[in-house]
């Protein structure tokens, strides 16, 4: 089930989805994905979904910070907060091994054309010196 929402009052509007648990069933329903309960099966299913996955809690400023960053370049990510997902910790924990770090606090993560980017720093990075924008553009997530 894909939900839609505004983040921000004062600036041009910017939609995220979430993904969301099925009913009492304990299927995972997630748009264009089928239910997967393998952790990095499932980052990677759903990184490829879209030209820019984010994957989020919704209580991280830094993941405010990341997202806000690519709304304002005019690009809408497709957000999946971990904190509302039934198997959002393993996946934290999957994604923490993915960037290669020891501690379980690794979001956001950002994948760009099904690629991974990396954490809040590596888009920074990126960002600062001109890259975000082409790898954008290639994905088909930026049109200037």
């Amino acid at each position: 089930m894909e939900m839609q929402y505004q983040r921000d009052s004062w600036s041009t509007p910017c939609y995220f989805a979430s993904a969301s648990a099925g009913g009492g069933s304990g299927v995972i329903m997630v748009t264009k994905t089928t239910a997967v309960r393998d952790p990095v099966e499932r980052i990677e299913r759903l990184a490829a979904e879209s030209a820019v996955v984010i994957f989020s809690l919704s209580t991280c400023c830094m993941c405010h910070a990341v997202k806000r960053l690519f709304c304002s370049m005019g690009v809408n990510p497709t957000v999946h907060e971990l904190d509302e997902d039934p198997i959002g910790k393993d996946m934290e924990m999957a994604l923490s091994r993915l960037l290669g770090r020891g501690s379980p606090s690794s979001v956001p993560v950002v994948f760009i054309g099904g690629k991974l980017v990396g954490a809040m720093d590596r888009v920074m990075a990126s960002h600062i010196n001109g890259s975000l924008v082409p790898l954008l553009k290639a994905a088909g997530a930026l049109w200037l």
